[in-house]
């Protein structure tokens, strides 16, 4: 069972994911659709996680649907990577350097502050 809720997870967060690249383009060779998608996966993932241990009792088959399915079809490291090398081929090298930057390091903020949205909420008591 574990398998079908990854699976439907899965299924709309590649959909998802789909949709919000064809709605966020690359402007001048620079991948602004997965860099929106990766970041809002890492504020994201970290907040349903915090929020799902600490405070919400959810139905684990659900929690691994969303987490592991929805999320990890919705954000793309694969397509990040084969970014960054196009960037680099075509000799747009500061460009690839910033997009990694902004994908790392944002990723890790985003991260974080999703964790502490999670925490905050959860310490002032409010569901």
């Amino acid at each position: 069972m574990n398998v079908v809720a990854v699976g439907i997870g899965g299924f709309l967060g590649a959909i998802s994911r789909y949709l919000v690249g064809s709605w966020i383009r690359e402007v001048n060779g620079f991948p602004y659709g997965t860099l929106a998608i990766n970041l809002a996966g890492c504020l994201f993932l970290a907040w349903f996680f915090t929020v799902t241990t600490r405070r919400w009792q959810l139905n684990p088959k659900l929690k691994m649907a969303i987490g592991t399915g929805f999320t990890g079809a919705f954000t793309t490291f694969s397509t990040f990577s084969v970014e960054t090398l196009n960037m680099v081929s075509s000799h747009h090298v500061i460009m690839a350097i910033i997009y990694v930057l902004a994908s790392v390091v944002g990723g890790l903020g985003l991260a974080v502050l999703g964790t502490k949205m999670a925490l905050r909420k959860h310490e002032r008591g409010v569901q």
